[in-house]
Parts: C-alpha cells; structure tokens; sequence
C-alpha cells in the first residue's frame, strides 16, 4: 500500500516508519524506500552540473505537494491505515507512539516494536520568495486556518526555513501536523497489535521554538534547529548576511514576522496534549506506559549507540564497527546484519559533526567508522567541509569511510541516496543472522545499569492496579 498522497515520502517521519517497518518485515530500506526502477535516474543526477542538481532536486519535492485547496480534505486516519499495513501484523509486547527520532528508530528496530509517528509533513504547493517569510506566513494563512477549522484533532505548525530547505521552499509550504489525540486509526492499531498488558513508549522530546500564534490550534515557526542559532534566523548575524549576499537575495537578514509564543519545535518537538491521550488510553485498556524525555533529538544517539555494542557483546558480536546515518539516510536492516552499531545523526551540519566527535572522543575506540550523509542541495551556513569530515573519521582505529557519499560533491551528491545500500554491501564483508527481538526488559535493565551516563530521563508506568513505578535521571557519557 503507498502511503497517503498528502504526506511526503521525503519526510522524517514517514522515511523513518518506513525504515522501521522493512526491518520488522526483514527487509532493507534501499534507497530511503524510494522504488528501485528510481534508482538510475538518481544515481544519474551525479552527472549534472550544480544547477541542474537543483532543478532536479526542487521538482521532486514539487511532485510530492497537494494543493492549497485539497488540505481540508484530507483524511488522517489514512496514516494509521498504512501503517497498519506496512507493518507485519504482530502482536508485539510494545509499540512507540511520539516524536520523530532517528536514533529510537534503531532502539525500536532492536525491541522488534513499531512506532507511531505524532507529526507528519504534509507539503502545500505555494511559491514564495524563499527569503521572506513573512509573506510565507501570510499566504498561507487562509488555507491553514481552514485545514484547522476541518481537522479539529489536530495542530498545525507552519515551518519556514530558507537555510535549510532553500530549495524546496520555492515551490512548497512545510505543514507539519502534529496529533493531540491518538484518533480511531491509532487506537485501532493499538488494540489490534499490542499484547495486553503491553507497553506503549512515549518518545517525549521537550525542543521548542518561538514562534506566532496564528489561531488556538496554528503557529508559525521561522527557522529550525541545526546550522544556524535561533537568534540568527530572527535577528541576523554576519554568516546570515554573507549566505544571503552569495545567493543574490534582495535583503542581508530575514524579516519574519513577530514573535509572540514558544511552541513544541515543528519537526521534532512533542506536543504534550498526545500524552495525556495515550495515558487516558492505556488506563481504559491495561496498558504500562514507558516515557522516554530528551530536551533534543540528538541526545539520544549515544545511548542507543552503547546499547548496540552492550547487546552485540552479549551476543558475541564484535561491538568494533559504527555505521553513521544522517537525518533519513540510515539502513536499520544492514546495521544489523553486518553487527554494526548505529550513531544517528539529527542532520548534516556542524552541531551534528560536533556531537558525533564527541562521542568518539568519550567511547573507546572503533575500528571501522563508515558515514551516510544527508543532501539537502545547499551550502547553508554552518555546514562542515570535506576535512571536517576527514577529521572525524580518523576516529577509526583501522578503516574511516563514507559509505559511497562524495564529499566534494557535498551537499549536492544526490546520487548517495541511491548509492549508499548497495556500497554497505560491497565494502563490509561481515554478515549475521537478525537477532530476535531485544526484550523489554533487558533494555530497562541496560537503563538502570548504565542510565545515568546520558542526557535523557525516563518513567516507567505500570498497568493500573501494579502499583509501581520506576523513574531515572540520566546523564552524558559512555560506558
């Protein structure tokens, strides 16, 4: 079943449910999902000059937009009915419903769970200047406010980001839709997949952005996190103005509109009013609750790097190669199968090489570090160049690699989304079984064990009537 026409395949959530799902259905993620007769075509854009990179680039996110006029008709619980499909049919002893986040999605893949995502994207045709936001805002506010008066289990929060998403922004409006309510579709999941007693995982990232309040349920965020400070997509800075002057831009700093709110960040952010849902669920049906609290996505990288190589040497599986992933471009499937421990990456900017290098520095050392990248098409400001790159994989004992992405083509090697799954098996030769699923108690107990080296708090509710309740502050670090 394809996903539902108003949500993008290029979005985080959906790439990440889809990853999920083929891992659980022993399948690899080639190609972020994309169909493989995609394949020469993308790996053909590697032929182009810069420009026509861009065009290619900017006319593939257009192909996925719907009109303004649709986006009150669109039905959500479309989501849950793929979901339900994409997944193998269970039951599970848990399933995730939440945020957005790269590394979970491999903690889910090691538990055997799925995970339901809170927010999707659901990208508008609109054309604007991508450096004025304002005027973004301002467009879309009729058709926003009509998708809300049409979708009242919802919230919308429009995303503006000309660093980022330069490209895609001419020719589309980012909606991220986030649920406040687990809805039929959800619901029904639940009933059907999940053992009693079983337990639902809260993902609970606490990242928010200031924004303007457009109606009760609607909020407009200029920018987003990585690359850039939010001081700067708000007030300038000497990098903004130089990224402006080299793209030939009218202004050397953005005007958006006022501020007057500080909301759950578009993307990544958890909006509570799900939270109290899915307790007032889990109490009607007999259900634990496990909630995971993280202030960013990237904070949870490490603990489920050190939870993979806890787990491969319990295995017997030498816990001596990371495999890097960046945004969507991660392959579950393969990092299991060639004993590889994951480190995700929120993207492909210098927070996220900075944070990477510091896991490298705190954990003992790896022999083999091999790197996917992220390409989003433009030289925003905050980006790592190739020796920033180079330096980082020098981590590795005996072998640092990119896994077929061309760092002198970074940011614009298009062709790696085609590349990268078939590169993995050509250069690491090591193949194992898939493990069955990691219990639910063994990680509590990696929690409890190793917990308080990470920058995460947890809570673990039990079913009504067990009367208990396990909660934990943890701190940064490796074991």
């Amino acid at each position: 079943m394809s996903a539902p026409s108003f949500i993008a395949n290029f979005d985080s959530a959906a790439a990440m449910a889809l990853a999920n799902a083929r891992y659980l259905d022993g399948q690899s993620f080639d190609a972020l999902g994309q169909p493989a007769p995609l394949k020469p075509p993308v790996k053909a854009t590697g032929w182009l000059p810069s420009r026509a990179k861009e065009k290619v680039f900017i006319t593939s996110g257009a192909f996925e937009t719907i009109t303004p006029r649709r986006v009150h008709r669109i039905d959500f619980t479309e989501v849950g009915e793929w979901l339900s499909e994409i997944y193998p049919p269970g039951p599970y002893p848990a399933v995730a419903v939440g945020a957005s986040n790269g590394a979970l999605t491999h903690l889910y893949t090691a538990l055997g769970i799925p995970w339901l995502p809170q927010t999707m994207l659901v990208p508008v045709r609109q054309r604007v200047h991508p450096d004025d936001p304002a005027d973004a805002m301002e467009k879309a506010r009729r058709y926003g406010h009509k998708m809300m008066e049409h979708l009242p289990d919802l919230q919308l929060h429009h995303m503006h980001d000309a660093s980022q998403d330069r490209l895609m922004v001419r020719a589309l409006t980012y909606f991220r839709v986030k649920r406040r309510v687990l809805g039929a579709d959800y619901e029904r999941f639940l009933r059907e997949r999940l053992q009693p007693g079983g337990t639902i995982i809260v993902p609970d990232c606490r990242l928010t952005w200031r924004t303007t309040r457009m109606g009760e349920r609607y909020v407009f965020q200029h920018g987003a996190p990585d690359g850039l400070t939010e001081e700067e997509y708000h007030h300038g800075s000497r990098r903004v103005a130089d990224y402006l002057a080299r793209h030939d831009s009218p202004v050397r700093r953005w005007h958006g509109p006022e501020l007057d709110d500080e909301t759950p960040e578009a993307e990544w952010g958890f909006e509570r009013a799900l939270l109290d849902d899915i307790e007032r669920f889990a109490r009607e049906n007999g259900y634990r609750i496990l909630r995971i609290t993280y202030e960013r996505p990237s904070d949870t990288s490490p603990m489920v790097a050190d939870l993979y190589r806890w787990r491969n040497a319990a295995r017997r599986v030498p816990a001596n190669r990371l495999m890097v992933s960046s945004f969507v471009v991660m392959e579950p499937y393969w990092t299991m199968r060639t004993g590889a421990v994951p480190f995700w990456m929120k993207f492909n900017s210098e927070p996220s090489l900075r944070e990477l290098d510091e896991y490298l520095r705190e954990a003992p050392p790896y022999d083999e570090i091999y790197l996917m990248l992220f390409q989003h098409g433009v030289e925003s400001p905050g980006l790592p160049s190739k020796r920033d790159w180079q330096r980082v994989l020098r981590h590795a004992s005996r072998r640092g690699t990119t896994l077929g992405a061309d760092l002198d083509d970074f940011p614009r090697d298009f062709a790696h989304f085609a590349r990268y799954d078939g590169v993995i098996q050509r250069e690491i030769a090591s193949r194992y079984p898939l493990p069955p699923p990691l219990p639910l108690n063994d990680f509590t107990r990696f929690l409890d064990e190793h917990g308080d080296r990470y920058d995460l708090t947890w809570d673990d509710t039990g079913p009504p009537g067990a009367g208990q309740a396990r909660e934990g502050t943890l701190q940064p670090s490796a074991p």
